[in-house]
């Protein structure tokens, strides 16, 4: 009688462990699929200025609560689990810019918005961590309107 109590024990506690292992992973994946929403809905979309803004804004807070680390000219260095990298493609008198969201940020996203912020941007590039499946790349492009 008693082998049968500790099997049944053993039993429960291997099933109780294999369903909060379970929960716990699917709550890290509703967690990541939640994060990758926020940006995924702009995937080929057009947005304003005041939006690709908010965006920066929002990817800079995450890498700096991440504690991802800068490089000597204030980048934010990627990892392979949960950093965010954006760029924004701008278009002036004929000539193209490369712009990274820190440049942007660094700047005042004030300036930005300010000088940006009615233009219409396409979202044309998503990339994610092979790791995690977290947004690690996004890409923005002026529109240019004849």
């Amino acid at each position: 009688m008693k082998k049968i109590f500790i099997f049944i024990a053993i039993l429960i506690i291997i099933v109780a462990i294999v369903t909060i292992a379970l929960a716990s992973y699917q709550s890290k994946q509703n967690a990541i699929k939640a994060e990758n929403a926020e940006y995924e809905k702009y995937k080929d979309q057009e947005v304003n200025g005041l939006e690709v803004a908010t965006l920066i804004n929002k990817s800079v807070d995450k890498n700096t609560k991440n504690e991802i680390p800068k490089d000597e000219k204030g980048i934010f260095v990627q990892n392979d689990t949960n950093s965010i990298e954006m760029e924004i493609y701008l278009e002036e008198e004929d000539q193209k810019y490369e712009l990274k969201m820190e440049t942007i940020f660094d700047g005042g996203t004030e300036n930005f918005v300010q000088y940006y912020g009615t233009e219409k941007f396409k979202c044309s590039k998503i990339e994610y961590h092979e790791k995690t499946g977290k947004i690690k790349y996004i890409l923005f492009e002026q529109i240019k309107t004849s």
